[in-house]
This record gives structure tokens, sequence and C-alpha cells, in this order.
């Protein structure tokens, strides 16, 4: 945090007062906004993003430049990609990338049913982090497109008073969820791997 309100309370640092922490606090209010980190906490549901991507662009989901967006906007302070393990080399490779860029990759087996449907889905694992995260963060980032977040997104709004935003692909990502965030990001050509 920079801002000439930083230099007046930075000579106070080296008093062992009990006050610093109400002096630091009244600091922190009084500063402009934009002075203000946010702390950012950022969910990104890997299988939904890959399917809305692929059906709606014919390409992929650029992580990186997501990473970059949101970096700009604040401290990530929290990240995690959440993935289905089919033990294969690319997708080994791929979430080695995501691990590089910061996220922390969390995985499910894959499970092919004896009918031949497959199961592998995050929602609940997504739902517990975000709500555990939600109190330490200023604002939660959830890309993924899937309707199912819509009352966690509520929910964590009117309890932790933290600000949510929703990247999901125009058309593909449910109105209830665009509905429940405070602010749609649509994932447009800044966002897409082209090969």
């Amino acid at each position: 945090m920079a801002g000439p309100w930083r230099a007046n309370v930075a000579g106070l640092r080296s008093d062992e007062s009990l006050m610093w922490p109400v002096l630091v606090h009244t600091a922190r209010c009084l500063a402009p906004v934009s002075e203000l980190v946010s702390r950012i906490a950022l969910f990104a549901d890997v299988q939904n993003l890959y399917y809305t991507v692929r059906q709606g662009y014919a390409c992929h989901f650029n992580y990186a430049a997501l990473w970059a967006e949101l970096a700009a906007q604040g401290e990530i302070v929290e990240a995690y990609a959440y993935a289905i393990d089919r033990g294969d080399a690319r997708q080994q490779q791929f979430q080695q990338i995501l691990r590089k860029l910061g996220f922390e990759v969390k995985l499910k087996p894959y499970i092919q049913r004896s009918d031949g449907s497959a199961k592998g889905d995050w929602d609940v694992g997504i739902t517990i982090d975000v709500l555990d995260a939600a109190p330490r963060v200023d604002r939660v980032v959830l890309a993924s497109g899937d309707g199912d977040f819509d009352l966690l997104l509520q929910r964590i709004r009117q309890v932790n008073a933290v600000q949510t935003t929703v990247y999901g692909v125009p058309g593909l990502t449910a109105q209830s969820l665009i509905r429940a965030t405070d602010r749609f990001c649509p994932i447009e050509a800044g966002l897409l791997l082209r090969s």
C-alpha cells in the first residue's frame, strides 16, 4: 500500500504502543480505495471451464491470462483448481502448469460407472473451500458457469459481506449464477488460448 497516509504512520511502527493496531486499522480505513490491496481467493472449476470454452469457442481457457488479470486487481492469497485425475501424461503436464502459476491443484479420480456414465464433479469440494476462505478475503472469484453455485455465492455475500465475481462463457453460464454474483466477467478473446 502506497500513499501519503503511509508515510504519516510509518514512523509509528517502531513505537511499541498498544495503539499501533488501531492506528493501522484507522489508516487503512481512511486510505483511498484505490490504495487498498484486495485479498482475492480464486476457485477454478477446470472441468466446467474446459467443456464450456470448448463448446463456446472451440479452444482452451487461458489460466495465465486470468491470473494476470486478477493479480492486477489485488493480491491472490488463495487459488485452487479442481480437476479430474484420469492419470494421463497430458493432464499431468497441464496440472503442473497450473501449479507453476500458483494454483493448488485438487484432484478427484475419474470414475466410470458400469452403465457407461462417468462421475467426478467437485461441487461439494468447491463449496466447502469457498465457505472456508470467504471470512479471510475481500473477494471470491469463481471461474465456472455451473448454476449449482448460485446459493453459495448468495450465502457468502450475506454472511461474510465478501464481493463475488464469476468468470463464465456467455450463453453457457447459468443465469441464476449471473444473478447471484456481484460481477459477471464473460470469458472472451483475452482469456482464450487458440491453437
